[in-house]
């Protein structure tokens, strides 16, 4: 029970320290030019061998640019492409793009 308390505790504890700021969408929406080529303008693909980026969960964004660049996640087009991303740049667009339907 201690162990379970304690893991919830750790959980809560990452999940607001990841969420420190308020994410800029203004900013995210400066910084997409980058992924544009690929994932559209406005984030709809017209490839489908890219995904759409518009309006998926801005966490789950975050997540995965942060994956890409730190090498969790690998794809050799993605590397490149968020290697020179901050934590904040992969939040603002995450913002960005979370916030297009």
């Amino acid at each position: 029970m201690k162990k379970m308390i304690l893991n919830s505790v750790l959980i809560a504890s990452s999940l607001m320290a990841t969420n420190t700021f308020a994410a800029d969408a203004a900013a995210g929406k400066a910084k997409s030019a980058m992924c544009a080529a690929c994932h559209g303008p406005e984030g709809i693909s017209v490839n489908p061998m890219w995904p759409n980026l518009a309006g998926q969960q801005e966490m789950y964004l975050t997540k995965q640019i942060k994956a890409f660049r730190d090498g969790t996640r690998k794809d050799p087009s993605m590397a490149p492409m968020v290697a020179g991303l901050t934590d904040d740049d992969a939040a603002n667009l995450a913002a960005y793009y979370s916030s297009l339907k």
